[in-house]
């Protein structure tokens, strides 16, 4: 009897809908309501040009259930009727990882307790500060026992003012928590394989990493028997879901794989060779480490010449010509600058990963997402361009030990590893996106392979006498050479100013140069002290301190908004979403992606020489290229999931999209005119 009376309700939903027909109206309900729901706003003051997230929270009454995105064999997912102004456009809901059912056979996906979905709403460029927006929206749902089923319907509105974009901490962190239940993009390629009755689907999945409860999801529907039990198998780095098949078809087959409780990881398997199915073997972990520690190994080597990093590691590598430093002392200095490197790099990479296990989207240079860490950063390059111009000599400690200099090259490295964060060479986007997939041992060895290529040059000088003896004699170049090298790191002082003139607007710049002003003051002073023979007195790095805390402190984020946009059109291209991206490819449109950031140097030199130089213009304009711009300055968690669902862990990323094509092609991380002009050309 209660299969029967499921089937009818069933029946009756499926011929008529679930419509306002049927719905109870929300402000004049016929009866109880079984579902209670809301709708919250990420913040009610949105900046002009962005994206805010609005959360569909639900609570169900004991008893009852609501349904996921694909009901399974009965039941309906939630319909959503907007009412927006014009220009503001809602997205598809993201639905959080739900439970299974079985009801007298039939397989049901639904949600029994708590949860929320989280809805895109763009909100368009060019509103000024203040403008209305009134937000409503009428969903109409299924909500279901074991025994009954019952349409319903609810009117939910918020009202939502342009502004500043602000998000409160509390709003921050509730809304953190809703995203943590999301399903991640596992960022590689899954395939099937289909055997009979049978499909057998792989799913890259380090074999050290946990996994409880999986059990995979399709939202592809129409190919899986959903009430047919499912078999889960480890066979190295891939699980295996066998289920029944209804139909062998050749397109995806997407989902969701269940990986531990509230967890889980989309999912989009093509057509192919799956371990155990007439295929062949995935590849192991270990092969992967290995390819992605020597991408780590040559992209850390190549931040070397970067402008910021190369002026401390060639000071570092004269102090060693000089002649007194002797063998034994060279070895343990080149060994300590490199300790210093990984504990900075693995520290970071420590963190992100922590990070990305509590569900945030974070990737490479995550901390200068924040404009008080460029704020001290960048008073820091400000101190060391005044210590190469030779203002004031940076004091050594009394424990530092004078033979070996031990403590100051452990400083020293771990100083070029802070200042190499921003950048983002050839093969480092690879191998930082591998390892954010690999168990968290052979992750954090990535990382550490990434320092040791940082370290390289002073290894090798360290531990070759012949580099040593082949650097130029001691003299009075040196003073002058170090007083050359002041030039490159003023002028990474300078783009770390426009970053942070970026991210927190002209004020938040005028603050940062106060920081400068009251910086060189202090050294002034100090220098002055050194040259009468004094020691820089305890004095000075209380009050650098203090300048820097008072800095940072001042300093608060702004949005872009509409002056963002209006700069994108000018130059032809367009803010990065989803949306937009499946609207140009539907139109037939190739596309040019990429992805930034202002603190991002390898991101602003492709820029420069490459992306927006006139031959790529016109090779764009002439083929009708669409470009789309995705900016990550301020650490976007939507533009971060689509990064990592492309395998890099930052930074730059560009993707072209082919008419046609199901993928897009992933381009090198140096791009030249000549690539870019023939990619248009197809």
């Amino acid at each position: 009897m209660r299969f029967l009376g499921f089937a009818i309700v069933t029946m009756v939903m499926a011929l008529i809908g679930v419509g306002p027909a049927l719905a109870q109206d929300a402000d004049s309900p016929t009866g109880p309501r079984h579902l209670t729901t809301t709708l919250i706003a990420e913040t009610q003051n949105p900046a002009a040009g962005s994206t805010v997230m609005l959360a569909y929270d639900v609570t169900p009454e004991p008893q009852w259930h609501g349904y996921w995105q694909n009901p399974g064999d009965a039941g309906f997912p939630a319909k959503f009727a907007w009412n927006v102004p014009a220009g503001v456009k809602a997205g598809a809901p993201l639905y959080p990882v739900p439970q299974t059912l079985l009801i007298a056979g039939l397989m049901n996906y639904v949600f029994e307790k708590h949860y929320t979905l989280l809805i895109p709403v763009e909100i368009p460029a060019g509103l000024a500060k203040g403008t209305k927006l009134p937000i409503k929206l009428r969903s109409n749902y299924l909500v279901c026992t074991e025994e009954i089923c019952v349409p319903e319907a609810v009117n939910l509105s918020v009202d939502l003012t342009v502004g500043d974009g602000a998000i409160s901490a509390d709003r921050r962190a509730q809304f953190d928590g809703f995203a943590k239940a999301i399903p991640k993009a596992i960022g590689v390629d899954a395939h099937y394989q289909v055997s009979g009755k049978t499909v057998r689907i792989g799913v890259p999945y380090p074999a050290g990493t946990a996994l409880d409860g999986a059990y995979f999801f399709p939202t592809t529907t129409g190919r899986i028997d959903y009430a047919a039990p499912q078999k889960i198998m480890r066979e190295g780095d891939m699980v295996i879901v066998e289920a029944a098949a209804l139909d062998a078809g050749d397109g995806p087959i997407d989902g969701v794989l269940r990986i531990g409780t509230g967890k889980g990881v989309t999912v989009s398997a093509k057509p192919g060779a799956v371990a155990g199915g007439n295929g062949a073997a995935p590849g192991n972990v270990l092969s992967a480490t290995l390819i992605a520690l020597g991408g780590a190994l040559l992209g850390g080597l190549i931040l070397n010449i970067m402008p910021c990093v190369f002026p401390i590691l060639s000071l570092k590598a004269l102090s060693l010509a000089k002649g007194s430093v002797n063998e034994r002392a060279a070895r343990g200095e080149a060994l300590a600058y490199t300790a210093g490197v990984l504990v900075v790099i693995v520290g970071l990479g420590a963190a992100i990963l922590g990070l990305r296990a509590g569900g945030a989207a974070v990737g490479w240079a995550f901390q200068l997402q924040d404009p008080r860490t460029i704020a001290v950063l960048l008073l820091l390059v400000v101190a060391l361009t005044l210590n190469l111009a030779g203002l004031f000599e940076i004091p050594t400690p009394a424990f530092v030990d004078s033979a070996s200099g031990a403590s100051g090259a452990f400083a020293t490295g771990a100083l070029a590893a802070i200042i190499a964060t921003p950048c983002t060479g050839p093969f480092m986007g690879a191998a930082l996106g591998a390892a954010l997939v690999l168990p968290w041992p052979a992750a954090l060895a990535v990382f550490a392979g990434l320092g040791i290529g940082l370290s390289i040059p002073f290894l090798a000088i360290g531990f070759v006498p012949a580099l040593r003896k082949a650097l130029p004699r001691p003299g009075a170049w040196m003073e002058t050479f170090r007083h050359i090298l002041a030039v490159p790191m003023g002028l990474t002082a300078v783009w770390l100013a426009w970053v942070l003139g970026g991210q927190s607007g002209i004020n938040g710049m005028t603050i940062g140069l106060l920081g400068i002003v009251g910086i060189a003051i202090v050294l002034f002073v100090a220098g002055k002290r050194q040259a009468r023979g004094l020691s820089a007195h305890w004095a000075s790095a209380l009050s650098l301190v203090v300048v820097a805390v008072l800095t940072a402190g001042a300093i608060t984020p702004v949005a872009k908004g509409a002056a963002a946009a209006a700069e994108l059109a000018a130059a032809h291209k367009a803010a990065f979403t989803e949306e937009k991206l499946a609207e140009a490819r539907a139109a037939g449109r190739p596309v040019f992606a990429y992805f930034t950031a202002d603190w991002c140097l390898t991101c602003k030199v492709n820029e420069r020489v490459a992306i927006d130089t006139d031959q790529v213009k016109a090779a764009f304009a002439r083929h009708n290229v669409a470009v789309m711009v995705g900016d990550w300055t301020d650490g976007d968690p939507k533009l971060g999931r689509f990064i990592e669902a492309h395998n890099r862990a930052g930074v730059p990323l560009y993707l072209f999209y082919k008419p046609g094509a199901a993928e897009p092609e992933v381009l090198p991380q140096v791009l030249t005119p000549a690539m870019l002009s023939a990619l248009a050309a197809g």
